[in-house]
């Protein structure tokens, strides 16, 4: 049979909104950067915040003061950490991936995609969920740092500055070098 102890049942209500108003006064105070998703270290922070909130709230054995105290030196820490790698070169190095380059102008780059573990079938499929279906369409698949890929269309006449600190993609546009290469082709068949 279903027993209901109606004192502990009011008390997990009771803890349980007072830890998430805690949590979202923390998370309003700290900034919207708190629960992004820009790195492992944010990520980290995100799920180590809910998994706090749901041992404050269910139990017995955490009051509500400590799981109070543990999201907010969390917090605290995120800010910290963040507020340093804004403003110092080596915080953010030691603090964030760089992004890679794993498709350049349609041809893979075996050795970053061996390097970071992605194989040319989960690139294919980040091209056909961006709507390219042709990978020299592409100029560029990049792992960005929170694990995600982003595909950069080929283009003509665009420098592609959101490119610019992916290491290997170079200053030159790509598009550009592809056209030329194209125009020396159609002009030896001529």
């Amino acid at each position: 049979m279903l027993s209901i102890d109606l004192s502990t049942l009011l008390k997990t209500l009771l803890v349980g909104v007072l830890a998430y108003a805690g949590i979202v006064l923390c998370l309003r105070l700290s900034g919207k950067r708190t629960l992004s998703k820009w790195n492992a270290f944010d990520f980290v922070v995100t799920i180590a915040i809910g998994s706090m909130l749901g041992t404050t709230t269910l139990s017995s054995s955490t009051t509500l003061s400590q799981g109070l105290t543990a999201m907010a030196l969390l917090v605290v820490l995120q800010f910290t950490i963040t507020w340093l790698s804004v403003r110092s070169a080596s915080v953010r190095r030691l603090m964030k991936a760089e992004p890679t380059l794993l498709l350049r102008d349609g041809e893979f780059l075996r050795s970053a995609l061996m390097r970071e573990r992605v194989t040319e079938a989960e690139i294919r499929a980040a091209l056909r969920a961006s709507g390219i279906g042709a990978m020299e369409s592409a100029a560029a698949v990049v792992l960005e740092t929170d694990g995600s890929f982003s595909v950069i269309p080929r283009q003509t006449g665009n420098p592609y500055d959101a490119l610019s600190d992916v290491p290997g993609f170079g200053h030159t546009n790509p598009c550009t070098e592809y056209e030329r290469s194209n125009q020396h082709d159609k002009d030896e068949q001529d």
